[in-house]
C-alpha cells in the first residue's frame, strides 16, 4: 500500500468517527495526529475527503494493519499483535472516560436507562471494543425440549492462541498491573502480548449497596447488551448476603436487565473467581421464561413468593414487592442449603472443611415484582464423575466438558468452535451408507460415533437439506442432558422428594 493509499485510509477513519459522534470537526486535526503518532508517521500526503459507507470500523482498520504490517510497524503479522494495534488507534479517535459518564448518566436521565444502555452498547461497538466482525462468525439457533427452546451457540470469534506471542510472553518479566481482565485499572491501558490492550475500554460507575461497582460490556458478547459489573476493588468472588443485595439493586436502577453472579466455588463457578463480578444485559434466558410448577411459602418471610422452577437444574425462585425482604429470604435459603446435606440424593455439604455447596444467583424484575433465581450447586467429585458429580459427564463430553457457568444455567449453551467443522463432518458420515467408515477417516469426530449412529437409528430420512437441523436439534437435547447432570435434586420421582425435603428445612 502506498504512502497515498495509507493517507486515504487514515482519512477515511477520521471520517468514520466524525460520521458516529466520537469526535467533532474541531477535533479532526489533533486526532490526526494521535493517529499518525500511532503508526510512526511524520507527515501524510494531502486527500481530499473521503466518503465512508461503514457501520463499523473494522474494514478501515484491517487496510491500515495490512499498510503496517508491509512498513514493519507490527512485530509480527498475527491477531495478537494487529488487536494491539487497532485497539491502539482507536483509542487514539476517543475522549476521556469522564465525557464517556457524562453523556451516559444525562442520557439515562433524560431518556431513561434503557436509552442509556443501549447508546453505551453502540458507542462500545462503534469504538470497536466489542468486536462485531468477529462475534458476527458466531453460529445461533433454538431447539425445542421439554423445558422450552434452549438457545445454542457455537463460539467462533475468539482468536486462537498466537506461537508467536506466546512466545514472546515467555520472555515478559511477570507484571501484577492490571491485576487481572477485570479491574477499573484496564481502562486506557495500552495492553501486551499477553494481555489485550483496552485504549478503547470505557465502563460506567454504578453505586451498589453503598460501593463502587463499574459497568462495561463483553468484548465478545453473547447476547444483547451483555454486560459486566465488577467491583472497583480486586477482591474474590463471594456469594452473600450483600451479593443479593447488589444484584436486587442493579434491577432497580436498571429494570430493562438481569444480572446474575457465578458461583463462587471451583467446577461450579466462572472463569474468573479473583475479581468479583456480575454478568447481565438486556436478553430473556430460557430461564427467565421458565415458570414455578410449584410454589411454597417461608413462613419467615410471608411477603415473599417461592417456588421451584420447571427447569433441568435446581432452582429456588422468589419474588416480592420489598427489595430488603427478599434479600434475607434468599439469604435465609442460601445458607439453609450451605449447610444441607442428603445422603439418599448424594449431596454432602462438606469434604472436612472444604464446603461444597453454594449457589448461582440471577435478579430481574417481573413488572414491579423483584425476582431472585436461586440456582442450587455442590462441587463434589467422585471415582466415577471425577470433573464433578454435578457437572456434565464423560457421556456428554464429546459435546461440552467445561464448567456450567452463569450463561449456561439460564440456557444458553455456549459450545467450543471446534464444533463447526465436526458437526460438518458428521453429516458427511450420517448420509454416506456406511457412516462408521467416514467416521474412522476422520479422527476429530471419532468421539462422537456412539452420539451419530444413535441420531441416524432414531432418523431413517436424513438428506442433505435436514441433516445439520437434526443435528443441531439433537445438540439441544444434549445440552438439556448437561444441565441435568448439573441439577443437584433430579427430575425424576425420588429427585423431586428430595427438593421437597429441602424445602421442609427453610421452615424449620
Amino acid at each position: 500500500m502506498s504512502q497515498s493509499s495509507i493517507a486515504i485510509q487514515i482519512e477515511a477513519l477520521l471520517t468514520y468517527a466524525l460520521q458516529h459522534g466520537l469526535i467533532t470537526k474541531w477535533d479532526i486535526d489533533a486526532s490526526r495526529n494521535r493517529v499518525l503518532d500511532v503508526l510512526d508517521l511524520d507527515e501524510l500526503e494531502p486527500v481530499e475527503q473521503v466518503d465512508v459507507e461503514c457501520e463499523m470500523p473494522y474494514p478501515i482498520l484491517e487496510n491500515i494493519l495490512d499498510w503496517a504490517a508491509e512498513n514493519g510497524r507490527l512485530e509480527a503479522n498475527t491477531v495478537t499483535y494487529r488487536d494491539l494495534l487497532d485497539t491502539k488507534l482507536m483509542g487514539a479517535l476517543l475522549g476521556q472516560p469522564s465525557e464517556t459518564i457524562r453523556t451516559f448518566y444525562e442520557r439515562y436521565e433524560q431518556q431513561g436507562p434503557e436509552e442509556a444502555t443501549k447508546a453505551f452498547y453502540d458507542f462500545s461497538k462503534q469504538v470497536h471494543y466489542i468486536r462485531t466482525d468477529r462475534i458476527a462468525k458466531n453460529e445461533h439457533w433454538f431447539s425445542e425440549t421439554p423445558y422450552g427452546q434452549l438457545e445454542i451457540t457455537i463460539n467462533l470469534s475468539k482468536p486462537e492462541k498466537d506461537p508467536k506471542a506466546i512466545a514472546q510472553a515467555k520472555h515478559l518479566q511477570a507484571s501484577s498491573y492490571p491485576k487481572c481482565l477485570l479491574c477499573k485499572e484496564n481502562v486506557g491501558y495500552r495492553g501486551r502480548v499477553n494481555h489485550p490492550a483496552r485504549q478503547n475500554l470505557r465502563v460506567i460507575p454504578v453505586e451498589l449497596n453503598q460501593e463502587q461497582w463499574y459497568m462495561q460490556f463483553s468484548p465478545y458478547v453473547y447476547y444483547n447488551e451483555h454486560a459486566i459489573v465488577f467491583s472497583g476493588e480486586h477482591v474474590p468472588m463471594k456469594i452473600s448476603t450483600e451479593t443479593f443485595a447488589r444484584l436486587l439493586e442493579f434491577t432497580e436502577k436498571f429494570p430493562h436487565y438481569f444480572i446474575g453472579s457465578n458461583a463462587d466455588l471451583p467446577i461450579v463457578g466462572g472463569s474468573i473467581l479473583s475479581h468479583d463480578h456480575f454478568q447481565g444485559g438486556n436478553h430473556a434466558f430460557p430461564m427467565a421464561k421458565a415458570s414455578m410448577e410449584k410454589t411454597f411459602s417461608i413462613s419467615r418471610f410471608p411477603s415473599v413468593i417461592a417456588g421451584i422452577v420447571k427447569w433441568p437444574m435446581s432452582v429456588v425462585r422468589l419474588q416480592g414487592m420489598d427489595r430488603s425482604e427478599l434479600v434475607k429470604a434468599a439469604d435465609h435459603v442460601y445458607h439453609a442449603w450451605q449447610a444441607y446435606g442428603d445422603e439418599a440424593a448424594d449431596i454432602y455439604p462438606f469434604t472436612g472443611d472444604t464446603p461444597h455447596n453454594t449457589i448461582t444467583p440471577i435478579a430481574r424484575r417481573r413488572g414491579e415484582l423483584f425476582e431472585l433465581d436461586l440456582v442450587l450447586r455442590n462441587n463434589r467429585t467422585s471415582k466415577e464423575h471425577p470433573d464433578g458429580i454435578f457437572h456434565p459427564h464423560q457421556e456428554v463430553h464429546h459435546i461440552k466438558k467445561e464448567n456450567i457457568g452463569l450463561i449456561e444455567v439460564m440456557g444458553l449453551a455456549v459450545l467450543p468452535g471446534r464444533l463447526k467443522e465436526e458437526l460438518e463432518l458428521l453429516a458427511e458420515a450420517l448420509l454416506s451408507s456406511d457412516p462408521r467408515q467416514v467416521i474412522a477417516r476422520y479422527e476429530q469426530i471419532q468421539k462422537h460415533e456412539a452420539w451419530a449412529l444413535a441420531i441416524k437409528e432414531r432418523h431413517a430420512h436424513l438428506h442433505d437439506s435436514n441433516v445439520m437441523d437434526i443435528l443441531r436439534d439433537e445438540i439441544g437435547k444434549v445440552f438439556a442432558t448437561i444441565l441435568a447432570h448439573a441439577g443437584v435434586f433430579k427430575r425424576t420421582g425420588e429427585g423431586a422428594a428430595a427438593f421437597d425435603r429441602f424445602i421442609s428445612t427453610l421452615n424449620q
